[in-house]
C-alpha cells in the first residue's frame, strides 16, 4: 500500500541525548585503515527498518527504552562508535576513544505501518520524519559517529532510523554491531561475534605503489555538461526488478552469458539505459562502478569474522558513450563481469596504496554510475528481538551510490533499486527500460526471438 498523498501524521520527539557505553572502556587512539578514510566515504549513511508489533514483546518494556539500554551495552564492545573523529597528516583518520556516546532520540507517530506503506522503500519520501537530523551532528570531524531513532508507531509497530558515519563501518560491519544491539535486547550479555578492529589489515603497503589500474579514482576535465551540472534537478526514482523482469532482460543475451549474477545483468541494464537517457557526447567516456566486498573465503585479505570497517573496492568498467548506447546488453554485461573479476587482494592494496600516495582522493563522479548490492549484508534480517524486519536497507541514493535491495512485491522476491537522474532525463530512462524488458524483438547474437515480457515498474517518489 502506498503512502496516500493526502495522509498527514504528527512525530512527537524527545530530546536528543548521548549515550556512552554501559561500562568504563579504553581512552585511547585508533587509527582507521586506509580504505576507511578516503574521501568517498566521508558521508553519513541512512539506513531505515521497520518492524511489525510482536505481541510475544507485549510484556517488555517500550521499544525506544529497551534499544536505548541495548546500545548502551553494545557500545561497550564497539567503543570507537562511542568516539570521535579527528584528522592527522595527509589528511588521515583517527578515531578519539573519549567514550562521548552517540546521539539518541526516542519517537512516537500517529500512523501505523500500513498507512505508511512504500514509502517506507527507497527514496523514503519520509525519512526526515524518521530520523531527525540534530543540529551540529551530520559533520564528519568532532560529531558524534551514528545517530539512531526509534519511532514508535500507532499500531504497536515502531520504525529504527540511523546515520552512521561511513568512514567508521561498511554495511555488513553496521549489520555486526545491529545484532549485536539484538542480541542485548534478547538478554545476551556478550556478542555471538566479538568485533574486531585491526583497520591496519587494510592499511597502504610501505613503500606504497600502485599496480592496478583505478578507473574509479581517475581524474577528469569535464568539457561538457551532463547529470553532474549544478543546473540540473536531480530526482530520486526507484527501479523494481522481478522474475519477469529478470527473465526478459536475459533473452537479450547471448547462450554463453545466460548464467550471469542478477546483479551483473541488471547493472548492465541500467547502465546502457541511463546512458541513452543522459543523451552525453557520442565521444565522451562514462564508467560503472560495482562496489566489490573483500570479504568472505574467496578473498586471501582474510578479513576476520568480526572486522566492522570498510572492506570493498569500486573496481569500473569504461565505455565509449556511442559503443555503449549502439552495442548489445551482453556487451555492457561483458565489461561488468570483467571489472568485477580485476577484485583480489592486489587490487585492495593498490587502492589503499593509492589513497595514501595520492592524498586519499574522492572516486570519479564525472559520468561514473557507483551501485552496491546490499542484499547479502544481511541488513534485511536484522533482530532486535522483533523479528525480522518489513523492510530494513539504505534510505535512499547517497554520495551518488545506488544501492540494490529486497523487496517482496505481490507475493514475488523482486529487487529495488533507487536512482538519481537529471529531472530531464527521467522519461527516455524509463523508455529505454522498457525496451529491455517488453521489447517484441530481442536482440541476440546467435539468433532473434519475439518475447512478450512485463514493463518496469517505476516507483515515484512521494
Amino acid at each position: 500500500m502506498a503512502l496516500p498523498r493526502s495522509l498527514v501524521f504528527q512525530v512527537n520527539r524527545t530530546q536528543p541525548q548521548l549515550i556512552t557505553p554501559a561500562r568504563p572502556t579504553p581512552r585511547e587512539t585508533k587509527m582507521l585503515s586506509d580504505i576507511d578514510d578516503q574521501q568517498g566515504l566521508r558521508f553519513q549513511a541512512p539506513v531505515i527498518a521497520a518492524y511489525k508489533n510482536n505481541p510475544s514483546m507485549s510484556n517488555r518494556k517500550d521499544p525506544v527504552q529497551v534499544i536505548r539500554e541495548a546500545i548502551s551495552r553494545a557500545l561497550v564492545y564497539y567503543y570507537p562508535l562511542a568516539g570521535r573523529l579527528r584528522e592527522g597528516p595527509n589528511r588521515k583518520l583517527m578515531v578519539d576513544c573519549n567514550g562521548e556516546g552517540v546521539l539518541f532520540v526516542g519517537a512516537n507517530a500517529d500512523v501505523t505501518l500500513e498507512e505508511i506503506g512504500d514509502a517506507i522503500l527507497p527514496p523514503c519520501p519520509v525519512l526526515e520524519d524518521f530520523l531527525c537530523n540534530v543540529p551540529g551532528s551530520d559533520g564528519i570531524l568532532g560529531c558524534p559517529l551514528l545517530l539512531v531513532q526509534v519511532t514508535i508507531l500507532r499500531c504497536g509497530g515502531f520504525i529504527l532510523a540511523l546515520r552512521v558515519n561511513h568512514t567508521m563501518c561498511d554495511a555488513p560491519g553496521l549489520v555486526l554491531f545491529l545484532n549485536t544491539v539484538g542480541e542485548m535486547v534478547q538478554g545476551k550479555t556478550a556478542p555471538s561475534i566479538p568485533p574486531v578492529w585491526e583497520r591496519e589489515i587494510l592499511n597502504a603497503r610501505d613503500p606504497p605503489r600502485i599496480t592496478c589500474i583505478h578507473h574509479e579514482y581517475e581524474e577528469i576535465i569535464d568539457d561538457y555538461s551532463d547529470e553532474g551540472s549544478d543546473a540540473a534537478v536531480m530526482v530520486q526514482k526507484s527501479v523494481y526488478f522481478g522474475p519477469n523482469e529478470i527473465r526478459a532482460l536475459k533473452k537479450h543475451l547471448p547462450p554463453h552469458l545466460s548464467h550471469c549474477s542478477t546483479f551483473d545483468l541488471i547493472t548492465s541494464c541500467l547502465w546502457k539505459c541511463r546512458t541513452v537517457a543522459l543523451e552525453l557526447n557520442p565521444e565522451q567516456v562514462v564508467r560503472v562502478s560495482c562496489i566489490v566486498s573483500a570479504r568472505g573465503k574467496s578473498n586471501s585479505l582474510r578479513i576476520p569474522l568480526g572486522y566492522y570497517g570498510n572492506a570493498f573496492a569500486y573496481p569500473a568498467a569504461v565505455s565509449g558513450v556511442k559503443q555503449l548506447c549502439e552495442s548489445s546488453l551482453g556487451y555492457a554485461l561483458e565489461l561488468v563481469m570483467k571489472a568485477k573479476d580485476e577484485m583480489n587482494e592486489e587490487y585492495m592494496r593498490s587502492v589503499a596504496d593509492l589513497m595514501v600516495i595520492r592524498g586519499r582522493p574522492l572516486f570519479t563522479l564525472t559520468r561514473n554510475f557507483i551501485v552496491s548490492d546490499t542484499r547479502r549484508t544481511g541488513i534485511a534480517y536484522v533482530n532486535l528481538g522483533w523479528g525480522k524486519p518489513a523492510f530494513s536497507g539504505p534510505a535512499k541514493v547517497l554520495n551518488h551510490i545506488s544501492f540494490y535491495v529486497q523487496q517482496k512485491k505481490e507475493k514475488e522476491d523482486g529487487i529495488l533499486v533507487p536512482v538519481c537522474l537529471p529531472s530531464w532525463s527521467l522519461v527516455r530512462f524509463q523508455q529505454e527500460l522498457e525496451k529491455m524488458t517488453s521489447s517484441e524483438i530481442v536482440e541476440n547474437i546467435n539468433n532473434t526471438k519475439s518475447a512478450n515480457i512485463n514493463v518496469v515498474r517505476m516507483i515515484p517518489r512521494l
